[in-house]
């Protein structure tokens, strides 16, 4: 897929960093909600730049009430126009004088309040801050004044400006609790405010609330993009960086993360996993050696038809205390199961072939009679009854069977069982070296492969699994050696030319990826991955019409496959539109779920979902529905990789949402 070698770094990327990068996508409509602050400090002091806390000097916020003329020259019937007019002047000219009687008493607390501050007296200096609050609450509750909007909208900033004051000194006084109570003060009066949201984004990560300060690193990235927007929009880079860098994004992430994979295993552990596509089982199939030899017993051996007559024609209720015949019984019975669902199999009925598999299997463990004080008799009477082949394969399947529904433990059980019957097996021990992969366990994997190989040095399934997961550990030049190996002892190997060809990918050799690609193309004219593949050689050249052709052309051939229309879909999200239009979205949105119709467990296709459908979003409800998206990519997660990829989207969004909500913005969507 396109850019997976990067894959869990760019996700991240997108994510947030988009937020201040990716202007094409992510243009933000929201109302201007930051001017106030930059209007209060036109017009009043404050302290030195020098004093880092932007403790400043709500005094002189607005150093007056400027008077105004009255407007009232109408007379009301039956009063006196002079008297009214001398009245209100009298109380327009006492407000006038209380409010500079007040200005002038805040400009002394806060000259007093500098003083404590540059001495470092902080809490004295706090209730001096404290004490300028309390005499502008005592002005707001006096019912008797009668305000203008100008002195109304001085008090308010004079409030904002000394609580944010307050905070900073409550902060250096280590009293950080106290100091996010002001913080909230200050921002529910001005959302907009960075310095208390900055200073809130400090205190939370000290209090190792990840969750928390990510919303105010949020919110400062989506106001520096409003306030950045016309030259965003015209594609041009801000004079100003970003308020946070993106090293602090992925950190917080990356903190948060332990949590909520913990949370999205609690929500899936007692469902049961769905199967991997039709897709994803016939490529694991065809991975191993033994593929076209069962492939040619099961197309020989007989029909579903055939198989479910004889099962029909099986006695019912054998007595369970004639352990011969009743073992006997039921060795036909698993015998015959395991035959039809190998033919499902064959022909790729992979639900109902886990069915049969299964319940051979239930029948050969003597599963119903468990508890029964002959169960481990009746269970080696079952054994001894069925062909040792028959068996052998039934517990692989079994083995392979639980694979898929990432049923670790019980996979690698059926696997190690079969291996004591045939120690010389090198099959199984890939199989069993792919179970370790998927539990992270990549050393024992590494192990059993190399073990394989000893068995069997032309093993082209341990090459090729050890290959992948060399690859895996960025260790290129190790995987392109053994899959160079398969190749030399099997020319015709499709696998291996096209797992080749993204090693040269990953190493940014193009010739010689297009080179195996060519090769793999004369094996397999109508390969799906061929075409796929070569669409990323196009992209990789910025060469989008071929690219998407080729995609296209992957989407012909196997329309299980999920890749190329994820990969597709990007290719539209790419492609400069014609005349200044903006590309179709819509387009890619509708490849990427046909991604997830085809593979529900195709997790790359949920984050590139949900990354265009929070970009669309018009409004905050829409990108709420993002975050149920991201919760049903979880659902299907194989791997911690796969957990940890989804999840890291899901904390974005949400944070992303909260901020926006924070900063009374209505979406995320900057069109």
């Amino acid at each position: 897929m396109i850019g997976a070698g990067k894959h869990q770094t760019t996700y991240i990327v997108i994510g947030l960093a988009a937020i201040a990068t990716a202007a094409a996508l992510w243009y933000i409509t929201s109302k201007n909600e930051g001017d106030d602050e930059k209007s209060a400090t036109a017009k009043s002091k404050s302290l030195p730049a020098k004093d880092a806390d932007g403790v400043g000097s709500p005094a002189s916020a607005d150093s007056g009430i400027t008077p105004t003329k009255s407007n009232v020259n109408a007379r009301a019937p039956g009063t006196s126009t002079s008297t009214d007019a001398s009245t209100a002047a009298s109380s327009k000219s006492s407000a006038e004088d209380d409010d500079k009687v007040l200005h002038r008493r805040i400009e002394e607390i806060d000259r007093a309040g500098k003083v404590l501050f540059k001495g470092k007296k902080f809490m004295e200096a706090a209730e001096k801050f404290t004490e300028a609050l309390d005499l502008i609450e005592q002005r707001r509750s006096n019912k008797a004044n009668v305000d203008s909007s100008k002195s109304s909208s001085s008090l308010a900033r004079q409030i904002i400006t000394l609580t944010n004051n307050r905070s900073a000194m409550y902060e250096k006084a280590s009293h950080p609790d106290l100091a996010l109570l002001d913080c909230d003060v200050v921002l529910d009066l001005d959302p907009s405010h960075s310095k208390a949201r900055t200073r809130r984004l400090r205190i939370l990560e000290s209090q190792k609330r990840h969750a928390e300060a990510l919303v105010e690193v949020c919110a400062l990235q989506l106001k520096y993009m409003h306030d950045n927007r016309p030259k965003l929009m015209l594609g041009l880079q801000p004079t100003d960086p970003p308020p946070v860098s993106q090293s602090k994004v992925e950190e917080l992430v990356t903190l948060i993360q332990p949590e909520e994979m913990k949370r999205a295993q609690e929500a899936t552990a007692d469902r049961d996993r769905p199967l991997p596509s039709k897709y994803t089982i016939t490529q694991l199939l065809k991975s191993f050696a033994g593929y076209n030899k069962w492939m040619g017993k099961a197309a020989s051996g007989g029909t579903i038809g055939k198989f479910t007559s004889q099962l029909e024609d099986l006695l019912d209720h054998v007595p369970r205390k004639n352990l011969v015949a009743f073992a006997d019984n039921m060795a036909t019975k698993a015998t015959l199961l395991y035959h039809r669902g190998r033919r499902h199999a064959f022909e790729k009925d992979f639900v109902k072939a886990v069915i049969d598999f299964d319940d051979a299997f239930a029948l050969v463990e003597d599963k119903g009679g468990s508890d029964d004080a002959d169960h481990k008799e009746v269970k080696e009477e079952i054994v001894k009854a069925m062909e040792p082949e028959d068996y052998a394969r039934l517990l692989e399947w079994a083995g392979l069977c639980r694979h898929l529904k990432f049923e670790l433990k019980g996979a690698l059980d059926c696997y190690e069982r079969c291996s004591e019957l045939e120690p010389e097996n090198a099959e199984l021990l890939v199989k069993r070296g792919g179970v370790k992969m998927d539990g992270s366990q990549h050393p024992e994997a590494e192990a059993l492969f190399a073990e394989a190989l000893t068995i069997d040095p032309a093993a082209s399934d341990a090459l090729l699994h050890r290959a992948n997961l060399r690859m895996m550990q960025q260790r290129v030049a190790e995987s392109e050696s053994d899959l160079e190996t398969c190749i030399r002892l099997y020319p015709n190997h499709l696998l291996a030319r096209l797992r080749l060809a993204t090693v040269y990918m990953a190493k940014e050799d193009m010739d010689g990826a297009r080179r195996m690609l060519d090769q793999a193309e004369e094996f397999d004219p109508d390969s799906s991955e061929v075409h796929c593949y070569r669409g990323e050689l196009h992209f990789a050249h910025n060469d989008f019409p071929k690219a998407r052709e080729e995609f296209e052309k992957a989407m012909k051939c196997d329309p299980y496959n999920p890749t190329p229309y994820v990969n597709s879909a990007l290719v539209v999200a790419s492609s400069p539109p014609p005349n200044g239009q903006r590309p179709d979205m819509a387009v890619a949105v509708g490849l990427l779920e046909k991604a997830i119709e085809v593979d529900p467990m195709f997790h790359a296709a949920y984050v590139h979902l949900g990354q265009m459908k929070l970009a669309q979003a018009t409004d905050l409800t829409k990108a709420r529905e993002v975050v149920e998206l991201y919760d049903r990519g979880l659902e299907y997660c194989r791997t911690p990789e796969e957990q940890k990829d989804i999840c890291s989207m899901r904390i974005l969004t949400v944070a992303q949402i909260d901020a926006a909500h924070a900063l009374h913005m209505e979406t995320l969507n900057m069109q």
